[in-house]
């Protein structure tokens, strides 16, 4: 069999299909639909924006210790397939709870185990087992499917739904679409190249740190650069997440009073968002396959902060301001996440990958969800959102300091092996 024949076989590629399908339905719809219901909320029950931004942080710092603790020890996929479950309870629960607030804060501690077992680290250590040399093409084109499948989240899900039967069965019906997930997962998806019998990338034979012992927590504390990474990547997903979460109340603030129109403006605005990050993740996933992954991630931190102030510029009858936002902010979001682990196997090598990412995303996550509380507490003590975006602002430009102090992008030694012997088997 010729390597061309070989190369056309690989399985590698499908792999990359069916984890966009699953980092869409598992992550992209619910975590940018659920915002849409938060306003519902506020109505319905009577809650201050600080009592509903508070479930998702609260239920992050609980789990904290679920990703260090278990992703790195099971089947990637079986992990994907508990967690779009428990993410379809809770969805269930949000549809059916009454207005206690303790019983929705536990109804997040459900939804944040399923996100941290279905979500960005799986689909990360599952592609990353599968590639080297296309390793960020392939992230690229996974995390397209979050940005696809999310940026119709609100639009074509959450507000039609919304509109026909009320926000409840609405909430309800999107924990029922995550089930679409598990036949994908558990008949199609394979862990690793080995279950087929093939190696990364399609190779003739396995690349040299595929046997390699992945370094120690202890060994990753120690490093200057993990806690630049840290930092840098926590500030930034932290703002974005702010963004995201408060969006719609931003919007209501600004002269979207209407409930229709409001709706139309945070279905359209997240549309925009998400399919603006499919281009960033595309273009960005190239450029890091090709130049230093350090001065991409750092332009990419950098675009995120200078667009958050643009936000405030939406306002009635000033439709180009939200197109101006939302394309510029989701073309930065969409790198943003996707570099990460790139940035993350380049430093510290693929096989303390999964051990770095088990860290790193639940930092990430904790920022993710304490900034919007944050900016919640600030909004509600300055009576407006101006002072609270400011501070976003500076929380994403720290972000990206701390990766343009990152150490200089070195050669992927990860890589030389498979270019070697595609080299010899040509």
């Amino acid at each position: 069999m010729t390597q061309q024949s070989e190369q056309k076989s690989f399985y590698g590629w499908w792999i990359v299909a069916f984890a966009f399908l699953t980092f869409g339905i598992s992550t992209g719809i619910p975590y940018y639909g659920m915002p849409f219901f938060y306003d519902y909320y506020e109505k319905t029950f009577g809650w201050t924006r600080k009592d509903i931004t508070l479930g998702f942080p609260l239920a992050a710092t609980l789990t904290l210790w679920v990703g260090p603790m278990i992703v790195h020890r099971f089947s990637p996929r079986k992990l994907l397939t508990i967690g779009t479950g428990l993410t379809g309870l809770a969805f269930l629960g949000f549809g059916s709870m009454g207005g206690t607030l303790p019983v929705y804060y536990a109804i997040w501690v459900l939804y944040t185990l399923g996100y941290i077992l279905s979500g960005p680290i799986v689909h990360q250590v599952i592609v990353s087992q599968w590639f080297r040399k296309n390793r960020g093409k392939a992230m690229a084109i996974v995390y397209t499917g979050v940005g696809l499948i999310a940026g119709i989240s609100q639009k074509a899900i959450a507000k039609p739904l919304t509109e026909a039967y009320g926000f409840q069965t609405a909430l309800m019906m999107i924990g029922g679409i995550m089930l679409l997930a598990w036949p994908i997962a558990l008949i199609l998806m394979r862990d690793r190249p080995s279950e087929k019998g093939q190696f990364p990338d399609g190779a003739s034979f396995a690349p040299a740190e595929t046997k390699a012992e992945p370094k120690s927590f202890s060994y990753l504390v120690s490093q200057p650069a993990f806690w630049l990474l840290l930092i840098g990547s926590c500030c930034s997903i932290g703002s974005i997440g702010s963004i995201n979460q408060h969006m719609k109340f931003v919007f209501k603030e600004q002269g979207f009073t209407e409930q229709s129109v409001l709706n139309q403006m945070s279905a359209d605005a997240t549309q925009y968002i998400l399919w603006s990050s499919i281009a960033g993740r595309l273009v960005m996933g190239w450029l890091a396959d090709r130049f230093s992954k350090k001065i991409v991630m750092m332009v990419t931190y950098f675009l995120v902060a200078g667009t958050i102030p643009l936000l405030l510029l939406v306002r009635p009858g000033q439709d180009m301001n939200l197109y101006l936002f939302a394309v510029l902010f989701g073309f930065g979001m969409g790198a943003d996440y996707m570099l990460i682990p790139l940035m993350a196997a380049e430093q510290f090598g693929l096989n303390t990958l999964a051990r770095a990412m088990a860290i790193i995303l639940p930092t990430d996550t904790i920022g993710q969800t304490w900034f919007p509380y944050g900016v919640s507490w600030l909004r509600e003590n300055y009576g407006d959102y101006g002072m609270a975006l400011n501070v976003v602002f500076v929380m994403a430009a720290v972000g990206a300091l701390a990766v343009a102090l990152l150490p200089g992008s070195k050669k992927d030694n990860e890589v030389l092996p498979i270019q070697d012997a595609q080299r010899a088997g040509s």
